[in-house]
């Protein structure tokens, strides 16, 4: 059974139709990048997937729970947790105070403290600013607070919009380290990206998506070598 599986989602901002009829997988313990250009419904899609933006018609199924009675917040209970495109965190906020926002659906104060513990050895930067006020900090610790703090909701399944945008290549490079080790200590990825060639050197396969709708499935390998996607999105001739 995949643990993410969405067939045909119909996806609507008042009359426009933004997501025409997507359908994919996430199996357990992958890291499935999904690319394409800006407007493409990348967002939206992950934005359907955890109950921000209701689909019209379709199904989302975590682990074959049917996510379509949920709210957002019961979607992140239920293992499913967001790092944002523009990161969201809460500007006035401290580090510290962010990181506790993350775990706000839980109630297991040992299990709490223990994963507070594990996103500080993850980002032990985030660890020498727990104090700071989250505004205050550069892109590259605000992308690390974000990310820390969708950890703290212990998701089986973490999405991830465009974690590299507005990064230095070194940081964006980190980044990416980042979520392997994140994926290897047992957490599922979906990953939106619009460094396509990085996104598809660290997942295991992708979607390719146009217009509100897929148009290329396959191994990460096997799209690094396709023409169409080389051309669009790789940047070569």
């Amino acid at each position: 059974m995949p643990m993410l599986e969405v067939n045909d989602i119909h996806t609507y901002y008042g009359n426009i139709h933004a997501i025409k009829g997507i359908s994919l997988t996430v199996e357990k313990g992958e890291i499935v990048t999904l690319i394409g250009s800006n407007g493409a419904g990348k967002t939206t899609t992950l934005r359907s997937i955890c109950g921000i933006q209701k689909p019209r018609q379709g199904s989302i199924l975590l682990e074959g729970k049917d996510l379509a009675a949920y709210k957002a917040h019961q979607i992140v209970s239920n293992g499913v947790s967001m790092v944002p495109e523009g990161r969201g965190i809460f500007a006035r906020l401290t580090v510290a105070e962010n990181l506790d926002l993350g775990a706000y659906t839980r109630r297991d104060r040992a299990g709490i403290q223990q994963d507070l513990e594990r996103v500080y050895t993850i980002f032990p930067r985030l660890k020498e600013r727990q104090g700071q006020v989250a505004g205050t900090l550069s892109g590259g610790e605000q992308q690390m607070l974000a990310t820390g703090r969708a950890l703290m909701a212990r998701p089986r399944l973490l999405l991830m919009d465009e974690p590299s945008m507005g990064l230095a290549p070194v940081l964006v490079e980190a980044i990416f380290d980042t979520i392997k080790t994140i994926n290897k200590e047992g957490t599922t990825i979906l990953l939106v990206e619009q460094n396509a060639l990085m996104a598809l050197s660290i997942a295991s396969r992708g979607y390719v998506i146009q217009t509100g709708q897929i148009v290329l499935q396959d191994s990460a390998a096997r799209l690094k070598d396709n023409e169409m996607v080389q051309k669009a999105y790789l940047g070569m001739e």
